[in-house]
């Protein structure tokens, strides 16, 4: 597949689009997890502890909070949400085509020669803010969209989603600290904190708590919730900003989150589920959909 088979983002002008009616999210939800199972079936495997992780609070966003429409990505008015944990990349594109920017057939083209379907987000693909996947970048990012909506007296949000090892990079910390004195209430950082990176847990590896008292310290607001409730997540990221002050969620999540043979592991972290491996991941989130 080319990248010509993904229709490039529009520059019509803004129709906002809310999603939250009559929306089944835990069937959203369920349908990305085998999105993403699929794709790490493919010939490159993929992120998929990481990614499984992330699926409730990819699909609280696109199908409750976030202002999108999928027909016109690029509308000056929508909100922007920046995957910074740029790993995850294959549960956003599963998001992606959930909501409708682009067929959910095309996934099948992840990870092969000439696709835009890349293991970290691809700006070829319809609804990817930026490229992601530098760990530490997206927060600065965010401030930079955050600022701009501001310079444009736009009530456009921005949203930041980090991975937990992922804030023991100093620059998150100097974003957090600007992105205060900056007042930018429009500013919202989410953190999948399933306590583990590549290396080990985060609290083995560089602990990160007591961390809401940290975001605290750098006068962010701060939610703590489980990151697979979604009511729980919606009911956080919809609350009313606070003048002046960005917002930061701490979601609690199982990486490898449906899979049992690997939740909570480490070796989740990427893998190429091939043959009886496919099978039996499949076999899981379908026993998980009927418990």
């Amino acid at each position: 597949m080319s990248s010509s088979t993904l229709a490039p983002p529009s520059t019509v002008a803004a129709v906002s689009v809310d999603t939250a009616a009559g929306v089944d999210l835990a069937e959203i939800a369920a349908r990305i997890r085998e999105h993403v199972v699929d794709m790490c079936a493919g010939p490159e495997g993929g992120h998929v502890g990481g990614s499984m992780s992330l699926v409730e609070i990819l699909a609280t966003l696109y199908f409750r909070v976030m202002l999108v429409d999928p027909r016109f990505p690029a509308s000056p008015d929508r909100d922007v949400l920046l995957l910074s944990k740029g790993h995850g990349g294959i549960a956003l594109y599963a998001t992606l085509a959930e909501a409708g920017f682009f067929p959910a057939e095309r996934l099948a083209g992840y990870g092969t020669p000439g696709s835009p379907l890349m293991a970290h987000p691809n700006t070829a693909v319809p609804g990817v803010e930026m490229p992601t996947g530098s760990l530490g970048h997206g927060l600065a990012l965010g401030i930079g969209y955050a600022l701009a909506a501001r310079l444009d007296e736009s009530d456009r949000r921005t949203f930041v989603i980090m991975g937990d090892g992922e804030l023991q990079e100093g620059s998150v910390w100097e974003s957090a600290s600007v992105a205060a004195a900056q007042r930018l209430d429009n500013l919202v950082a989410v953190v999948d904190r399933n306590g583990l990176q590549i290396t080990g847990g985060t609290h083995e590896v560089n602990d990160l708590e007591p961390l809401a008292d940290r975001w605290r310290a750098f006068g962010w607001r701060v939610f703590e919730v489980d990151g697979h409730d979604v009511d729980a997540l919606t009911d956080a990221l919809t609350t009313e900003p606070e003048n002046g002050r960005p917002t930061v969620v701490l979601a609690r999540t199982v990486k490898g989150k449906g899979l049992p043979m690997v939740e909570n592991q480490i070796r989740s972290h990427y893998a190429k589920l091939g043959g009886r491996a496919h099978r039996l991941a499949r076999a899981a989130l379908r026993e998980g959909r009927s418990s």
